[in-house]
């Protein structure tokens, strides 16, 4: 890939709160999608509050494409049910992953760098940090699931340099 930027790694932590799809609950999992890619979490059975901690890696070729996220509950013999969807861009992470070389040595883990606050431009329920931990610039996101009744999904993002690549 001769635009790859880097590697974006997406770590889809949890889900809260979700829709019940089947009877008394759902088997949820997460897609991803950004351009062409499509990655998905593994089904968590019988469960509202699901705990995926599963890493999802996306090739970063446009800083500019927004990532979707959507959840779905598992269904064995009908089409899977959608339990919501929420759009997140990463424009702002990749303009503090530009400055990191000048943070490297100076910072005690959990520095803040920079905030986002919810608005109606993003999904974000809660104020998103951009924080520096263990030498590296994470982004801590709770994203408000649209489409649907109720829930909310938790993920971190966090850059992954590729050598050879342009680079941000």
């Amino acid at each position: 890939m001769e635009n790859l930027l880097g590697l974006l790694r997406i770590h889809v932590k949890r889900g809260v709160n979700l829709a019940i799809r089947d009877i008394s609950s759902s088997d949820p999992y997460v897609v991803v999608h950004s351009g062409k890619q499509k990655l998905k979490t593994r089904v968590v059975k019988h469960s509202l509050n699901p705990e995926w901690n599963d890493h999802l890696t996306l090739s970063v070729t446009d800083p500019n494409l927004p990532v979707k996220l959507m959840v779905y509950d598992y269904d064995v013999l009908s089409a899977d049910d959608k339990m919501g969807e929420a759009e997140f861009n990463i424009a702002q992470y990749l303009e503090a992953i530009k400055f990191r070389h000048t943070l490297e040595g100076g910072l005690p883990d959990g520095t803040i760098i920079m905030k986002i606050q919810p608005s109606r431009q993003n999904c974000l329920s809660e104020e998103s940090h951009i924080v520096w931990n263990q030498g590296k610039l994470v982004q801590n996101m709770f994203l408000r699931l649209q489409h649907v009744e109720c829930g909310e999904v938790e993920i971190q993002l966090e850059w992954i340099d590729i050598p050879g690549s342009r680079g941000i």
